[in-house]
């Protein structure tokens, strides 16, 4: 019997001792892991939108709107004090294997300059094409307006789908589209008062 006791005390010893190794481990990992992703997204804000001259990660402007049940952080790109263009992430839902997260940048007139998916679980050779400038391409220089119909060739829409990934061709598809319905309802406060007066923005990759 005490042998038995003596047993579970020295798993249980062993078993907290471990905990307490992962919890501290954790600790020191979660900030640096947590910093790098927030430095890789700020390089990719940098590649979706027009050539800017500010701070972006300090130009966060996070906006809810109930009716859409929708929140979006916006980073505002400035040139000499005055709006450019601005960069929103959102997260499809309807992809084939999960969400994916993807980066849109706009100018001020509300038209795409660019796009980077920044994590997705799509199938490798056929949904992970979704990342490819070929596919992305095709949203550069659309607005909300511009199709009218935001959706794909099989739907009846002017964007080509990836052969044999019509699924999540068509989740990236649809959150663009929300994404810029969002932002047109809301222009005013991501690019506040003045918007109208600002110069033709330059092309997406400035840094």
């Amino acid at each position: 019997m005490k042998e038995i006791i003596r047993l579970c005390f020295v798993l249980t010893l062993i078993g907290a001792v471990c905990a307490a190794v992962m919890s501290f481990v954790d600790q020191q990992t979660k900030a640096p892991i947590v910093k790098s992703l927030a430095a890789e997204k700020m390089d990719a804000v940098k590649v979706v939108i027009p050539a800017c001259d500010n701070d972006l990660a300090k130009s966060a402007v996070t906006i809810a709107d109930k009716d859409r049940e929708m929140e979006l952080t916006f980073y505002v790109g400035t040139k000499g004090g005055v709006p450019v263009g601005a960069a929103f992430s959102i997260v499809a839902t309807g992809g084939y294997s999960g969400t994916i997260d993807l980066l849109v940048g706009v100018d001020t007139a509300g038209a795409v300059t660019g796009i980077e998916i920044l994590r997705h679980a799509e199938t490798p050779g056929l949904g992970s094409k979704i990342a490819t400038p070929l596919f992305k391409g095709q949203f550069i220089g659309k607005s909300v307006k511009n199709p009218a119909n935001w959706s794909v060739m099989k739907d009846g829409g002017p964007f080509k789908q990836i052969t044999g990934a019509t699924i999540s061709s068509r989740a990236v598809t649809t959150a663009i589209a929300n994404g810029l319905e969002f932002l047109d309802a809301h222009k005013a406060e991501v690019f506040g008062a003045g918007t109208k007066s600002c110069p033709k923005p330059e092309p997406a990759g400035g840094k």
